[in-house]
This record gives C-alpha cells, sequence and structure tokens, in this order.
C-alpha cells in the first residue's frame, strides 16, 4: 500500500471528514448514523467504487 498527502482546500467555516472503506454499504450506513445523531444535519457523502464501471455514490440531506 501506498499512502500519499493530499492537500485539500476548504472554506475555513465548512468541516470536512475524509475517509476510507472497502464496503459499498458504508454509504448508507454513515448516512443512517449521522441523520440519527444530530436531527436538521445538513451533509452530502460520496463514495468512489475502485473496482468495474467505477460508479460514484451519494446522499445527503
Amino acid at each position: 500500500m501506498e499512502l500519499k498527502l493530499v492537500p485539500v482546500k476548504k472554506p475555513d467555516d465548512v468541516n470536512v471528514i475524509i475517509g476510507q472503506a472497502h464496503f459499498i454499504k458504508t454509504v448508507e450506513d454513515i448516512h443512517e448514523a449521522m441523520v440519527n445523531s444530530v436531527p436538521g444535519i445538513k451533509f452530502g457523502l460520496a463514495f468512489c467504487e475502485s473496482s468495474g464501471p467505477r460508479l460514484v455514490r451519494s446522499t445527503g440531506t
């Protein structure tokens, strides 16, 4: 495995969480955890597949 440092530019008033997972259901699991933890939360979430057609799955409020 090769790890790379990638700079991320974002506005100061925006919170960002970047992670890595191996399971496609991760998008649904994180979405469910967010909406059940913080009522009225506003977020966007995306998961880029690494094999096959390399689909991008997304969800949010």
